[in-house]
């Protein structure tokens, strides 16, 4: 796309630099992998905003991107970050080692809820979430092709609706951390020997720590069953509760994963 429109600042930083594009995930963002910069574009939204903010808060804390520039325009974001160390934790270096991937996530995880969140200016729980959850259910803008099969339909909810409900009816005691928000294995680099850094945290903040076990068990199991990888591996996926020192709480889990159907 060497057409494509950029900031003046942005433009500055990247003409002439080679870079790739990058497809993975679901956000719908055009990603441009620069050797030591990342550009990412999307529409603007609420969570655009937010990334820029908790990724200024976060330096010094966790290795994640650092703002280079950014700007808006006709309804686009654009944000240039410095590049994270290493390659995504569903590399399949990492996904032919289970055991030690299940480890380094759970290191991962750990690492984020050690932050202090005493000042943090991101607030992502329950209230929050289903707030955003509620918008989004009354302007009909749930994917419904992108949900578990057995979520809604027969043995599951009406729809998003009569989920929204429930969720709102059910939620499970809460336990503040800083959380990631999307804590699924392409966000998430490891490197040989440690956590690189964490990117697409637009959903970051202060949150539940369950939010992140649920979405990290889950990308777990989906990527050693083979649904986003080439082959399928080894299962044991319920290592993670081990090595995160937590007894699985299935109330949890289920609350978290079915309130991730909504966004």
């Amino acid at each position: 796309m060497t057409d494509l429109w950029l900031p003046s600042e942005i433009k500055r930083k990247t003409e002439g630099l080679a870079y790739t594009e990058n497809s993975i995930g679901m956000s719908g963002a055009i990603v441009r992998m620069y050797e030591d910069m990342v550009l990412k574009i999307q529409p603007s939204a609420p969570w655009t905003e937010r990334e820029v903010t908790i990724l200024k808060w976060l330096q010094g804390k966790i290795p994640a991107p650092e703002v280079i520039a950014c700007g808006e325009r006709e309804g686009k974001t654009y944000l240039l970050m410095s590049r994270v160390k290493g390659r995504m934790a569903c590399d399949e270096f990492f996904l032919d080692q289970p055991e030690q991937l299940t480890a380094r996530l759970a290191g991962a995880m750990q690492m984020l809820w050690d932050v202090d969140i005493s000042d943090c200016p991101i607030l992502r729980n329950q209230e929050t979430e289903l707030a955003e959850a509620r918008f989004r259910v009354e302007r009909g803008l749930v994917d419904l092709d992108n949900v578990e099969p057995t979520t809604f339909g027969p043995g599951g909810f009406k729809d998003p609706e009569a989920l929204l409900h429930w969720l709102e009816s059910n939620r499970p005691p809460y336990e503040p951390v800083f959380s990631h928000g999307d804590f699924c294995l392409p966000n998430i680099f490891l490197t040989e020997t440690g956590v690189g850094g964490f990117i697409d945290l637009g959903d970051a903040g202060v949150g539940d720590r369950w939010r992140d076990i649920a979405l990290c068990h889950r990308s777990l199991r989906d990527n050693m069953n083979g649904k986003y990888a080439s082959k399928k591996r080894e299962n044991e996926v319920d290592r993670l509760f081990d090595a995160l020192g937590v007894k699985p709480n299935a109330e949890k889990l289920r609350w978290y994963l079915l309130l991730d159907e909504l966004f």
